[in-house]
């Protein structure tokens, strides 16, 4: 299987420096993990609504991104609740 390749919005950046080093890490792992394996995910992927994209749970905080083809388009990237 071809690993999707992944790009970040400025946003999405922005949001991995600022947050702690642990949360990063473990959220960076969750997005290459989706990356490699769509399906193992399965569970925490949903489609957004009222907008194009999805989101993907990785504890209180949430990926938002969109998917085309074998690219992966990172978002934005924020605490559950103030994300959307």
């Amino acid at each position: 299987m071809v690993a999707k390749q992944v790009t970040f919005q400025k946003a999405a950046l922005r949001a991995l420096i600022r947050m702690p080093v642990n949360e990063a890490t473990r959220i960076r792992a969750k997005i290459d993990q989706y990356a490699m394996d769509p399906g193992s995910l399965k569970g925490q992927i949903k489609k957004l609504q009222g907008r194009d994209g999805y989101r993907m749970r990785v504890g209180n905080w949430r990926v938002l991104f969109d998917e085309d083809g074998t690219v992966l388009d990172i978002i934005d990237i924020g605490p559950r609740g103030s994300i959307y």
